[in-house]
């Protein structure tokens, strides 16, 4: 499956401009190092907070995309004792390792890279604690935030804590790591930011799914889903977005969805003449996204279909990757070979096209269409 999904992306990457320049880096953050990947743009950067739990790799399917996009500079890293960051061993006792702890990481770290001025926050599910507090140190800085099935300071009431109680052994996480010390201060931290709010001032896209994984019982997704449809009813800075048929990771499963979501809050802190580029930029990434979608189905009527209404509105180019793309997924179907020398004849491409129908008559010798359109192209 995965062949086919990276050979869709390389078709399409010539649409798209050169891969942005990526710093991979260690920042020592008072004695320890932290692990940071910068793809380098201009414009407002924006910090991508991971869920409890996981690094920063979970942005990555994504990233590219924002960033052809945008241009504007992206920002991962890996929290203390996660990925490729070291633990902090300067902490001397195991309830130091607490969130407020590691928005002075962050912020030690972003100060040395030269990005501790405005900035946007994406976060996923734990990581929308770190947004949440990061926003308030910082009121004025923020410019808007995305959260992405963000863990909500509100949820954790103490009935819910003891339920979490009852699923997490702490004696089952290997101490010294950075999931170890995330479980040990866990209903600490959701006690200390209880009731704690987005500040008003800053634009906050809320994006949740319409049912919550079934991880705890059913009471448990009824009140994730309450919080948040609550927090856009309740504060006039929150737009909620409800993530259809998505599981808990909304970026893995619609991801145009999400990188939709962020595009739109970057291009707010644009001009009105940029915000029209980026969001022009945005529609074309959706129909791209789109196209994407059918690949990752791997259907080849839809695929054919898909060519073929591009060719009907006259989007040529895009016809011609839809079919290139049907080609290298379905090498043995006669019918797309077929279908893309008809798109080269519309480009003018003569010479690729009598290739394309070469092969589709050699897989089906009774293509007597093929047949006669190779015959009057070998006679110009």
């Amino acid at each position: 499956m995965k062949q086919f999904y990276f050979a869709f992306l390389a078709i399409f990457s010539l649409t798209l401009s050169a891969h942005s320049q990526t710093i991979d880096t260690l920042v020592n953050v008072g004695g320890f190092n932290m692990h940071f990947n910068i793809m380098k743009g201009e414009g407002t950067p924006i910090l991508f907070e991971a869920g409890g739990g996981d690094d920063s790799s979970v942005w990555a399917p994504i990233l590219e995309r924002i960033h052809q996009v945008t241009g504007t500079t992206l920002i991962t890293y890996d929290r203390s004792g996660f990925g490729q960051s070291e633990l902090n061993t300067k902490l001397k006792n195991d309830s130091d390792f607490d969130i407020e702890n590691g928005i002075k990481e962050l912020e030690t770290a972003l100060a040395k890279l030269g990005y501790n001025n405005e900035i946007i926050l994406v976060s996923h599910s734990y990581g929308g604690l770190y947004n949440l507090l990061y926003a308030n140190k910082h009121p004025k800085k923020v410019k808007s935030i995305v959260l992405i099935d963000a863990t909500l300071s509100d949820f954790w009431n103490e009935d819910f804590l003891a339920m979490r109680d009852m699923f997490v052994d702490i004696n089952t996480i290997p101490k010294g790591t950075g999931d170890y010390y995330l479980n040990f201060n866990y209903n600490e931290i959701m006690r200390s930011l209880r009731n704690t709010q987005f500040p008003n001032n800053i634009p906050v896209t809320n994006i949740f799914p319409d049912k919550s994984a079934p991880v705890y019982p059913e009471e448990y997704s009824n009140r994730w889903k309450k919080v948040h449809v609550d927090l856009g009813i309740q504060n006039n800075n929150v737009t909620n977005i409800i993530a259809e048929s998505s599981s808990h990771a909304i970026f893995n499963d619609n991801p145009a969805l999400v990188i939709n979501a962020i595009v739109k809050a970057y291009s707010e802190t644009l001009d009105k003449n940029q915000q029209n580029i980026v969001l022009q930029k945005a529609l074309d990434n959706t129909i791209e996204l789109s196209i994407e979608a059918k690949v990752h189905n791997r259907s080849e009527h839809d695929l054919n279909t898909l060519g073929y209404s591009f060719l009907q509105t006259q989007e040529l180019d895009k016809a011609l990757d839809v079919f290139k793309t049907t080609i290298l997924l379905f090498p043995e179907s006669a019918n797309a070979y077929d279908s893309y020398g008809e798109a080269l004849l519309m480009a003018d491409k003569k010479t690729e096209a009598i290739i394309m129908y070469e092969k589709s008559i050699a897989l089906n010798p009774d293509n007597e269409h093929g047949k006669e359109v190779l015959l009057k192209l070998k006679k110009e």
